[in-house]
């Protein structure tokens, strides 16, 4: 695998700003890996980060790099601060940034592939959010989104929150009920549209977010939604997430025709 740490110019966010990559990489010597490639575009997992992290943290707490290098899969992992992956009331663009300008600017620096079926969207907590969030908008770019630990109630959120100070920066006094950033009601308008991504959630029995992500899996089960959920003892923390991540990409529809 190639582990990339690559600092570019946002033209969106008018900054500079980060994202760490692993890429596939054919080897017949390296020991210990079993690494694959699929093609010349690879299929892509943008992986997001939570609250408290950044586009470091996934290789720093878990075995990623290790984890996706028989797979064949790239890895993008953006730097998105404290945005909640959206267009700020008083900040930058990132919702923006996410959905238009970031997989473009990935796409022309490595080889990935601009398909559908070929993208995916996987974070954990304030991640997840913005997992299921850019999938469920754009189900045009992304076929599948997995949430770790997901925010997936974030009218509740901002309202029950301590995170009060960064929620007026985000969100502003407005009521984000039935818009784009509130999921619920993203699962309901969307429901019986042709294009759907196939959803995956995870939460620990443990997690103060896990009574949310209950209500979550029971509206897509009353939607019929394709949604694959998984409860079970473990809180909110990485020893969790190195896990639960490696049941993610067991789920991803991979293509097959892999080669060693």
């Amino acid at each position: 695998m190639a582990f990339i740490q690559c600092q570019f110019y946002s033209e969106v966010l008018n900054l500079s700003t980060s994202m760490t990559v692993i890429l596939p990489q054919q080897t017949t010597t390296q020991i210990g890996m079993k690494n694959k490639i699929m093609s010349e575009r690879h299929q892509t997992l943008y992986l997001l980060h939570g609250f408290s992290d950044d586009d470091t943290i996934w290789t720093r707490r878990t075995s990623i790099e290790r984890y996706v290098a028989p797979l064949g899969l790239a890895v993008v992992m953006p730097q998105f601060h404290h945005s909640f992956y959206t267009d700020m009331k008083y900040g930058n663009k990132y919702w923006t940034f996410l959905t238009e300008e970031l997989p473009s600017i990935a796409q022309s620096f490595f080889p990935l592939s601009d398909a559908r079926e070929d993208n995916f969207v996987a974070g954990l907590s304030m991640g997840g959010y913005g997992a299921l969030k850019w999938a469920l908008n754009r189900p045009d770019q992304i076929s599948a989104a997995a949430s770790l630990s997901g925010v997936t109630d974030i009218v509740s959120h901002v309202k029950h929150s301590d995170l009060g100070p960064i929620f007026s920066l985000v969100f502003g006094d407005e009521d984000i009920s039935g818009t784009e950033n509130d999921l619920l009601s993203l699962i309901k308008e969307t429901h019986r549209n042709e294009q759907k991504p196939k959803l995956y959630q995870c939460c620990g029995t443990e997690d103060f977010l896990y009574e949310d992500n209950l209500h979550f899996k029971q509206l897509c089960e009353k939607t019929n939604y394709d949604v694959t959920s998984d409860f079970g003892p473990g809180d909110h923390e990485w020893g969790y997430w190195d896990k639960k991540i490696q049941d993610v990409l067991a789920w991803l529809p991979l293509k097959a025709n892999q080669r060693t």
